[in-house]
């Protein structure tokens, strides 16, 4: 996870409609990460954003963080520079099991690092959709595909609870911190749910609550974006996919994850109250024995 600039917004909902306290918070989420897209580009010396012919501070910065979260060397060799932006919790292809010509759907897919990791996995017979919120990282995404080659991955426009993907079309979705963001999550999984074709699965890591969050860290708008306060308990997001039809559903929280979640807010304590997690759910149908 990356550090935010500092918010110059107020705490809590400035509307008693659910709706418009739900639209606050994407157009806050998005703010803040365009603002991180566009803090990463940097300058263009030498043809490459922020690199200046050899490697950034924040370069090596998200390397390390990537290698910390479960990515080998050699996966941030394969994938454009750039496209590793620091910004998950995990590795949500550890537990995907991608196969040859698949299609994966990669819910907030920031740079696209997942995606051309994925895309390799899929081959040219397979396909990758990225979906993301935010202009400027599509802008940035759609650049890094150009730039490495990637004939097989697309960028659209679009919010996680309102899919720009046909019905039962996609074989496998992906998201590394992000569904934690969505102040409608219970939607987020219907729709994943429609998307995926019968048998098709989730395999995403996230941000999730091991206890019941305080209201210092729940109402603070910085927390939010930095995917600490809009975390759910395991229990709750059991109910969710339940409820939006999945089957097999495992949410394994990851204690050792503290460590660097502790970072995200040096002094504040998260630690105490969120945990990564792979988070894995299918939906029935005849691809697999219900």
């Amino acid at each position: 996870m990356t550090d935010f600039p500092e918010l110059h917004v107020t705490t809590g909902t400035t509307s008693p409609a659910a709706a418009s306290s739900a639209d606050a918070t994407r157009s806050r989420v998005r703010s803040d990460y365009a603002r991180v897209a566009q803090a990463s580009d940097g300058g263009d010396c030498c043809g490459e954003a922020a690199s200046c012919c050899g490697v950034s501070e924040e370069q090596e910065i998200n390397r390390l963080i990537s290698l910390r979260l479960g990515y080998t060397a050699a996966d941030l060799l394969a994938v454009p520079e750039g496209a590793d932006m620091g910004l998950g919790c995990g590795n949500p292809r550890a537990i995907a099991s991608l196969k040859p010509g698949e299609v994966v759907l990669d819910l907030g897919a920031g740079g696209g690092f997942d995606c051309f990791l994925a895309a390799a996995e899929v081959g040219p017979a397979g396909r990758v959709i990225g979906v993301d919120m935010t202009p400027d990282m599509l802008s940035k995404a759609r650049a890094n595909a150009v730039r490495g080659g990637f004939g097989n991955v697309e960028f659209r426009l679009g919010e996680i609870e309102h899919l720009p993907v046909a019905d039962a079309s996609v074989d496998v979705i992906l998201s590394n911190c992000v569904v934690n963001l969505s102040p409608d999550k219970p939607q987020v999984f219907r729709e994943a749910f429609r998307v995926l074709r019968p048998g098709g699965r989730l395999a995403m890591s996230d941000v999730v609550a091991s206890a019941e969050l305080p209201a210092e860290i729940r109402d603070d708008p910085y927390l939010h974006s930095a995917c600490v306060a809009g975390a759910s308990l395991v229990d709750e997001l059991e109910r969710m996919l339940v409820a939006a039809g999945f089957v097999d559903v495992v949410i394994a929280p990851k204690d050792e994850s503290r460590a660097f979640i502790r970072d995200w807010a040096p002094g504040r304590g998260v630690e105490d109250y969120v945990v990564s997690a792979t988070i894995a759910g299918r939906k029935p149908g005849s691809d697999a024995a219900d």
